[in-house]
């Protein structure tokens, strides 16, 4: 089994920056995916990026602004977020998976309980 925590939510300024952080524990994900998604009120997860030993990938919405990567040696995976704006505002969620990942939720295994961002205008 696999645990995730996340941490580094919290409150920031339009045009801020914010740096998640994911660190897993259990189980071993050498090879696997780790990937980001974010959660609105009244929406489901939506896909903001991923990373492999293969690719990096990102949702358009935020392309350039935020930088996904990892630190195999600590099992941890970061999401830097810069140039926030209002509507990056949601729960962000870690989430693992020992194959290639992709940009739906069902591709994932593991998750982690969610840091909530707050982007105020």
């Amino acid at each position: 089994q696999v645990q995730l925590v996340e941490s580094g939510g919290g409150l920031v300024q339009a045009g801020g920056s914010l740096k998640l952080s994911c660190e897993a524990s259990g189980r071993a994900l050498s090879g696997g995916t780790m990937g980001w998604f974010r959660q609105s009120p009244g929406t489901g997860r939506t896909f903001i990026a991923s990373t492999n030993s293969l690719i990096t990938d990102y949702a358009d919405s935020v392309k350039g602004r935020f930088t996904v990567f990892r630190d195999t040696a600590k099992n941890t995976v970061y999401l830097q977020m810069d140039s926030l704006k209002p509507e990056d505002t949601a729960v962000y969620y870690c989430a693992a998976d020992r194959g290639p990942g992709g940009v739906f939720e069902r591709h994932y295994e593991y998750w982690g309980q969610g840091t909530q961002v707050t982007v105020s205008s």
